[in-house]
């Protein structure tokens, strides 16, 4: 099992976790229902964070550049330092092919070592 795969192995077993335990049995059903859509839109923005970061990991161009990647509600945040605006619209172009990407957002990125 590779690292992108234990992590959101690791990601899945401790969302699971937060959920049977914050469930109680004398809340409504509604309650519980928004505490698992909460839960599982967490997932899937963690899931889309490490597949963006796997491929700029494995991208000649952006491998030895420090871009952080964070996703909150589908909306995926790029920041960090590149050395172009070559890199800048690589990174975008990585995030806009993961499914799940409903909007990029770019400001943080400073290009120049």
């Amino acid at each position: 099992m590779g690292l992108l795969q234990r992590r959101f192995a690791t990601i899945v077993i401790c969302t699971l976790i937060l959920i049977l335990t914050s469930c109680q049995q004398n809340e409504p059903i509604e309650k519980a229902g928004k505490k698992v859509e909460i839960a599982a839109a967490t997932l899937d923005d963690a899931a889309i964070t490490a597949e963006i970061k796997a491929e700029i990991l494995n991208d000649h161009l952006l491998k030895v550049s420090k871009v952080e990647v964070t996703t909150t509600k589908g909306v995926v945040t790029l920041s960090g330092t590149v050395n172009s605006q070559t890199s800048v619209d690589r990174a975008v172009e990585i995030a806009r092919s993961i499914k799940g990407v409903k909007e990029i957002e770019t400001g943080e990125i400073i290009k120049g070592y």
